[in-house]
């Protein structure tokens, strides 16, 4: 599904975020992204987006080269992704229920659609009594919450998740993996960046570990390591 062919990428100002790496994602698999700050997590995330380019090297997503891809397609391939940040990048003129049914609003969808779909996404993340608050009547679990049912109102097969618990205290982080893992076992590939060790090593998932943008380790069942 996601495929990183010797994949480099130096800024302009001569920092370099990634060296060769090449990696294989498949389709409903759940990937944790770790290492320090500066390791390439994010800019690793940021390619698949197409928000960086790389230097050199390919990245293919369902077998095409997203090199390949104009300007007016990029929209169309991050409808194949949902993004969740670690700021959660709410509306904040929005409610819970506006803010999520705007992500059905861009890409066209119909009243009817989103009537329907919008309040079973909010059941799912467990807001339903928060339908009509703001984003600064809620805690910062609950903005992390509509977030992420923000980001898998459209049913994307890919989920991209970068520091999603770094804001919050350990049980509030605890209930947002919860919910990811929930939404992979529904057949999403979910792919988490953090440097959260307790969280990784507990979930013995897939493990890639990144150092100053190599990658390290790749194990599919590991934990966070300390060699990083």
């Amino acid at each position: 599904m996601i495929n990183l062919h010797n994949v480099t990428k130096i800024y302009e100002n001569g920092s370099q975020a990634l060296k060769n790496v090449s990696v294989d994602i498949e389709k409903g698999e759940f990937v944790f992204i770790v290492g320090s700050s500066g390791s390439g997590k994010s800019t690793f995330l940021k390619m698949l987006l197409k928000e960086v380019d790389p230097t050199s090297g390919k990245i293919l997503i369902d077998g095409e080269d997203i090199a390949d891809i104009t300007r007016k397609e990029i929209p169309f391939l991050r409808r194949k992704m949902g993004v969740v940040f670690q700021d959660f990048r709410l509306l904040p003129s929005k409610t819970v229920y506006e803010n999520i049914a705007f992500a059905m609003q861009v890409v066209e969808a119909t009243p009817r659609e989103i009537r329907r779909n919008v309040p079973a996404v909010i059941s799912m993340v467990g807001l339903s009594r928060k339908a009509r608050a703001y984003p600064n009547q809620l805690s910062g679990g609950e903005q992390q919450r509509v977030a992420l049912a923000r980001a898998i109102i459209n049913k994307p097969p890919i989920l991209l998740a970068d520091e999603p618990t770094g804001n919050l205290d350990p049980d509030t982080a605890w209930e947002i993996i919860n919910l990811l893992k929930d939404i992979n076992t529904r057949g999403t590939t979910v792919i988490v960046a953090t440097h959260a060790k307790e969280i990784v090593d507990a979930m013995q998932k897939r493990v890639i570990s990144l150092k100053k943008g190599v990658v390290l380790r790749d194990v599919k069942e590991g934990g966070y390591s300390d060699e990083i």
